[in-house]
């Protein structure tokens, strides 16, 4: 623990195998067996949404379908997902975190970071201590296990609890980080996509020790911002506080998907299809008081092949407006008589006030009526909650056999 006691000492607290460890909960004896939680074949959700650490030895993965995952593991036990648990295990494990610290930032509803650097020694004699006492005390009161990275910034600290699972605690200083995560493959680093890993590659560029000896220029030039942030994280550079646990949280998008009892085609399908998830996003906007100023439409078909197009729009919250953004990027991309599986419309580049008007090749700059059409759309928005999603709906909605 060299020098640990003179740097931030902050926490990333990562639930292991979340979602299949809360629904295993209640079957002790499946804890040591291959296990996966997904969604109804039937449905047409039959995809694996998470699985426990014996289900990935037998190399499953998340969102492969149930019956590929059955090839690989012909054992396989499916158990239904559990929103509400999830929830739940979710609260109580933030609130023993925040039980040692008022900065606590979740990030997702199962990994958090903690900053203790001036409230660690009220409860043990270092950092580390505390991180093995948080995990005992999360298994002894959940029956859950986390892995916890100590170290002085986010980034790093993400890393650390990634780089041993499961229950582990792992520390990356300022001494040792070179040493424990340059060999590392750059992929490993958060915010490397698989875009941007195929980028990196493509300049030789593999592991995030090349990453951090990389020119910070030739970064920027290749990837723009993006490019010098990827510097900053490979080299400890990374310096943003962890947002207290009661502070508002940044809303970067809002989307709503839907897998499809069957698969959709033609514009009879795709019509109410996008007016049911458009509605469901401007409502959500309303609810949050965001403008989106881009919408994003986001296809899967039958093969699993994702297909994503999106665009700048004048700023909104309107269902109307994001659903015919939404339909003329469908239309403009993508065969309409082509099969989807799966259909999602998500709400971009979200400002709490709206920007001023901007030209776009969707809507030309213009909004005409968008004011009163939100007064509309607010007024519908209470009589909704008052008397269920389905009290007002578009008639082409009704006439189909999708919801």
């Amino acid at each position: 623990m060299n020098n640990i006691n003179n740097h931030r000492h902050i926490f990333h607290c990562d639930c292991n195998s979340f979602f299949a460890s809360v629904s295993l909960l209640p079957y002790p004896e499946l804890r040591d067996k291959p296990v996966a939680v997904g969604g109804s074949s039937e449905t047409r959700h039959g995809i694996v949404l998470a699985k426990n650490e014996a289900a990935k030895k037998y190399g499953i993965k998340t969102a492969q379908t149930i019956a590929s995952a059955k090839q690989l593991c012909p054992d396989l036990i499916i158990l239904p997902p559990q929103r509400d648990r999830y929830e739940y295990f979710s609260k109580i494990i933030n609130e023993i975190y925040n039980s040692y610290t008022d900065l606590v930032e979740p990030f997702g509803i199962d990994e958090s970071w903690l900053d203790v650097t001036n409230s660690y020694h009220l409860f043990a004699d270092n950092p580390v201590q505390l991180a093995d006492m948080l995990r005992q005390r999360v298994y002894y009161e959940t029956g859950l296990t986390i892995s916890v990275g100590v170290s002085f910034n986010k980034i790093f600290a993400k890393l650390g609890s990634d780089y041993k699972k499961p229950d582990a605690t792992t520390v990356i200083t300022p001494e040792n980080y070179r040493q424990l995560l340059f060999p590392l493959d750059v992929a490993d680093m958060m915010y490397v996509g698989k875009t941007t890993r195929e980028a990196l590659y493509s300049l030789g560029i593999k592991t995030i020790g090349q990453l951090a000896a990389a020119d910070v220029n030739f970064l920027e030039d290749k990837f723009g911002k993006h490019g010098r942030e990827l510097y900053t994280y490979a080299n400890g550079l990374e310096d943003s506080p962890v947002a207290p646990f009661d502070s508002e949280r940044e809303i970067k998008s809002i989307g709503n998907g839907n897998t499809f009892y069957r698969n959709i085609k033609g514009l009879g399908d795709i019509k109410p299809a996008l007016m049911v998830l458009s509605d469901q996003v401007g409502s959500r906007l309303r609810k949050h008081s965001l403008y989106a100023n881009g919408v994003q439409i986001t296809i899967k078909t039958p093969a699993f092949v994702s297909f994503t197009r999106q665009c700048k729009i004048s700023s909104t919250n309107v269902s109307d407006t994001i659903y015919k953004t939404a339909l003329k990027l469908l239309q403009d991309n993508w065969n309409v008589n082509a099969e989807i599986r799966m259909l999602t419309v998500t709400a971009i580049d979200l400002t709490r006030e709206k920007r001023a008007e901007q030209t776009s090749l969707f809507d030309s700059g213009k909004t005409e009526g968008d004011e009163k059409k939100e007064k509309l759309q607010k007024a519908l928005d209470k009589l909704k909650n008052k008397y269920g999603k389905d009290a007002v709906q578009n008639a082409s909605v009704m006439k189909s056999d999708l919801f």
